[in-house]
């Protein structure tokens, strides 16, 4: 059994499938972008992802899709401090912040996010000292280039194998520099073709060498779309398998955009793995 991961007053225990819930506050995001760029719209998004199930929120500012461009440190703290801010009075679960910028990331641990969730995997060393000075935990996802690029020709000679060894090498320089809790993403889409995504998730279980929770993306991505051929907002049922074969292979951890639905599907899926 995972040991409880402890952000701010919040303990996350693994005794069923987490659920993290998706809230760009993005104009140009894959799946949802512009829907909830009013902040009024979000955190009406967020309350009703809590009472849909979800036991973590997770907002981004900035969009990751494929072939997306950077913005600035002001801008996107513009469009995600006052989400978290009013968020934090109205919601009792954790808040994470999608981000790869350790200002950004400061400013929103400043208020009341209590985890990162970094697509950089902590490339960048400041953002290890942002997590530790917070006592925040970490997402540590693995990511082939950047979102500009990332999806030209990827390629790997052994996926699993350096997917890991990134893990094992980012892993340790947080822990030696004193951050405590870590959960481990290999990043579905992320610099992956379809047939990598579908590898991952064939073996997923490979990651549970590194001795941390997994936590899996998979919901509504295009290598879902790739694989039956419908659109961005038709691939429920894609992703519900999805999510369930990533449980069943031993994923903890689910970041998903569709809560309630995942959420009676996993509470099956729980049941038949008797966790709890």
């Amino acid at each position: 059994m995972l040991s409880k991961i402890k952000c701010g007053k919040f303990n996350i225990k693994f005794n069923r499938t987490i659920i993290i819930g998706v809230l760009n506050v993005t104009p140009d995001s894959f799946s949802d972008g512009g829907l909830y760029i009013n902040k009024e719209m979000a955190v009406n998004r967020a309350i009703e992802m809590v009472s849909e199930g979800a036991d973590i929120i997770d907002i981004g500012g900035e969009s990751s899709r494929p072939g997306s461009k950077s913005i600035s440190i002001s801008e996107e703290l513009e469009r995600v401090l006052a989400v978290i801010e009013i968020l934090s009075k109205k919601i009792n679960v954790p808040i994470s912040i999608d981000t790869y910028k350790p200002e950004v990331a400061e400013e929103c641990l400043k208020l009341s996010a209590c985890i990162i969730n970094d697509i950089t995997g902590l490339r960048n060393k400041k953002m290890i000292h942002v997590a530790k000075k917070y006592n925040a935990p970490v997402i540590i996802m693995h990511m082939q280039g950047y979102p500009k690029t990332m999806q030209k020709a990827p390629k790997y000679k052994n996926i699993i194998m350096e997917i890991n060894e990134f893990f094992k090498g980012q892993i340790s320089l947080a822990e030696k520099n004193g951050v405590k809790d870590i959960i481990i993403d290999p990043g579905i889409g992320f610099g992956k073709t379809t047939e990598h995504n579908l590898e991952i998730l064939r073996n997923l279980r490979e990651f549970k060498k590194q001795g941390k929770p997994i936590l899996i993306g998979t919901s509504r991505k295009s290598f879902l779309g790739n694989i039956t051929g419908m659109t961005v907002n038709e691939r429920l049922g894609a992703t519900l398998a999805s999510v369930i074969i990533s449980v069943m292979n031993g994923a903890n951890i689910v970041r998903v955009h569709d809560v309630k639905e995942c959420k009676r599907a996993l509470s099956v899926v729980d049941a038949v793995m008797d966790k709890g």
